[in-house]
């Protein structure tokens, strides 16, 4: 794990490089049910046991936008930074996909790479990193999202 501060010049060389695969992380059912308070979304596929027992997955699944939510996580430590950076926000998306279900008690880990740098007017420089979001055991992936993080540079 390891957090680069770079020049702008050795930002874009780095596009395609993969920055690093996180380590596991357990989704648990209270991890399920707290996202599901916290977003008010309480499908019965991810907080109840029972009827989710019998429905297409034969458990309770994580919410999608509950592993979209974990890629800040996964980033804190896999990232590339301009010199000169005084704060980053989040930009957006330009693409999220949400491919495959993640079951209670799965384990999953993000693959990070840089996909774009472009600097902007102002100091601003717009990085696009590339998650892939994997389940540990299964081939297709939980997520696939192109993340727009803007850095301000003095």
């Amino acid at each position: 794990m390891a957090v680069e501060i770079l020049p702008l010049e050795k930002m874009k060389e780095r596009i395609g490089d993969e920055l690093g695969v996180t380590d596991w992380l357990e989704i648990d059912q209270d991890r399920i049910d707290k996202f599901a308070d916290c977003t008010l979304d309480h499908q019965w596929i991810h907080i109840d046991k029972e009827a989710a027992a019998k429905g297409p997955f034969g458990k309770t699944i994580a919410h999608g936008y509950l592993t979209v939510s974990l890629l800040s996580h996964f980033s804190e430590g896999y990232a590339i930074l301009p010199e000169g950076t005084m704060m980053a926000v989040n930009y957006g998306m330009n693409k999220l996909r949400l491919i495959n279900p993640v079951p209670v008690g799965s384990k999953i880990r993000d693959r990070i790479a840089v996909t774009d740098v472009v600097e902007k007017e102002g100091g601003r420089i717009l990085v696009t990193t590339t998650h892939t979001v994997e389940i540990e055991g299964q081939e297709k992936p939980a997520c696939v999202a192109e993340v727009l993080s803007m850095f301000f540079t003095s």
